[in-house]
């Protein structure tokens, strides 16, 4: 099935748990190098629910919505988000559970794809943020991963795809898109947000740190696009806007640890995360150690 490239061995191990939908046609899809595309037409019956996990992360893109109501996705702490429209997007890292239900759709053709992160750093190396990966974005929109995200479906689909580095092309652009990836060692010329726009950016971040904070929100903040407004703050503080949150709760976490007020479990509920493993896994890319190490570094027990 793999062809002449027998050296792509990634396997999606996604567990899912479903019920009222059903596959229109034949389930289309692609291997990449570290990188799988499938291409779903689903029809949805009244009570169509799922449960998802897997051990790598993925992409999902809702390409074509038919009907009055929504998809819901529900998140492992209980958030919902509403996909209604084409071209609205979820980021899930690894590990995190999602569910999902219909209200009132009939139709739904979405694009998933699953990738290995081993791949995607041998890739990008040191450009990639790794705490991004560990970062959920949920009913997203982006134009420029969108139209890359159509042209990978069209792919999946075609009876006479092109060569593989051609789909390559295409998903080395769209990460580099979705997880803002620079060009290594190049000295980027962009304007910083001026300290009074920084400081809204920041304190809004540090209020709501704990909830789903949209590019869109602060970039209503400063008056720039989205993306402006995300590299300009990269260019005033060092690090982009989902890294700050990061730290914030991670700093949440700190000052719970030192006050002894609760176990990991509970603290990682109190302070965003989905469980124990992904505070650690946070923790661990932002600090550098472990939560246990860090406390006993700091005299916690």
């Amino acid at each position: 099935m793999l062809g002449d490239r027998q050296d792509l061995t990634f396997v999606a191990r996604m567990e899912s748990r479903i019920e009222g939908f059903s596959v229109i046609g034949d389930l289309k899809w692609h291997l990449w190098d570290g990188v799988i595309a499938d291409l779903w037409d689903v029809s949805c019956g009244d009570r169509a629910e799922g449960y998802y996990v897997s051990p790598d992360p993925r992409l999902f893109v809702a390409l074509d919505v038919d009907g009055d109501g929504a998809f819901f996705v529900e998140g492992a702490k209980g958030e919902v988000s509403r996909y209604d429209r084409a071209l609205s997007m979820a980021y899930i890292p690894a590990g995190v559970p999602i569910r999902g239900r219909v209200e009132g759709l009939r139709r739904i053709r979405h694009l998933d794809l699953h990738f290995d992160v081993a791949t995607l750093t041998r890739r990008f190396g040191r450009s990639l943020d790794r705490e991004a990966l560990q970062m959920s974005r949920f009913q997203f929109r982006d134009d420029r991963v969108a139209m890359l995200a159509g042209l990978i479906a069209a792919e999946c689909g075609s009876d006479e795809p092109l060569h593989d580095l051609y789909g390559e092309g295409l998903l080395n652009a769209l990460f580099a898109s979705l997880f803002q990836i620079d060009q290594p060692g190049a000295a980027r010329r962009r304007s910083p947000l001026s300290r009074r726009k920084l400081r809204l950016v920041t304190d809004y971040i540090d209020a709501h740190c704990l909830d789903r904070i949209r590019l869109a929100d602060l970039a209503a903040l400063t008056g720039l696009s989205e993306t402006a407004m995300s590299h300009a703050f990269k260019a005033a503080t060092g690090v982009p806007p989902h890294r700050w949150q990061m730290q914030a709760r991670i700093d949440r976490a700190k000052a719970m640890m030192a006050r002894r007020a609760a176990s990991l479990g509970d603290i990682a509920e109190a302070t965003g995360f989905f469980d124990q493993a992904h505070l650690t896994r946070v923790f661990k890319a932002v600090v550098g150690v472990t939560p246990g190490a860090w406390m006993k570094s700091a005299g916690s027990p």
